[in-house]
């Protein structure tokens, strides 16, 4: 059986509403960020990275949103999560995803883990400062070029869908109005309405 780590507010979301839209025999572990548990040898031995999520498979750990989304889509086929038979637009889907995890994550990231990346309390709060022009340029990006509707890569629903989801739901947070982004408002407000959604956003509230 499966195992995935999550925190509430994280991109682990993603990865958990991917195992209920397979079907997934899987338990849900919580990391208790509050407590600072991805710091504790316990958890750092699942994941060294001290984040999660971490999925747990037969074969090892997997670790990082795009790996774990695309690993789910191979494991069960049956459920179209990926065109797994059409190499190009899984490419396109695969791009999506490293975007949001190398840019928009990113950029959402330096709000609140300037120490990442900075020492100085000043330059904390030059990131900060920063954070709503650049997230607010990754979904104007995501809204004119990539989001081709209704689901990110098309008529299908795919692995994208809910990695944007999860990342559109930190816009209020980063000081940005859902409704500037129409198509991302609209794709927000169906995916709730998804089975799989509903099952695991009570796990997922902060």
């Amino acid at each position: 059986m499966l195992k995935i780590f999550y925190t509430p507010g994280t991109a682990a979301f993603a990865s958990h509403i991917a195992l209920e839209e397979a079907g997934a025999d899987y338990e849900a572990v919580l990391v208790d960020f509050k407590t600072a548990e991805q710091t504790k040898p316990e958890y750092l031995k699942i994941n060294p990275k001290g984040r999660v999520p971490a999925l747990v498979t037969d074969k090892g750990i997997l670790t990082e949103t795009p790996a774990i989304l695309f690993y789910i889509a191979q494991m069960y086929p049956e459920k179209n999560l990926a065109p797994l038979d059409d190499p190009y637009a899984l490419a396109q889907i695969q791009s999506f995803n490293a975007y949001i995890c190398a840019t928009l994550h990113v950029a959402h990231a330096h709000k609140q883990r300037g120490s990442r990346w900075a020492n100085e309390e000043s330059s904390f709060a030059d990131m900060r400062s920063k954070v709503t022009e650049t997230v607010s340029a990754s979904f104007r990006l995501i809204e004119n070029e990539l989001f081709k509707g209704p689901w990110v890569g098309g008529e299908n629903y795919s692995i994208a869908d809910p990695y944007l989801f999860t990342v559109s739901r930190w816009m209020e947070g980063d000081d940005i109005d859902p409704a500037d982004f129409p198509k991302i408002h609209d794709h927000r407000n169906r995916m709730q309405d998804r089975p799989a959604v509903a099952r695991v956003l009570p796990l997922h509230a902060r």
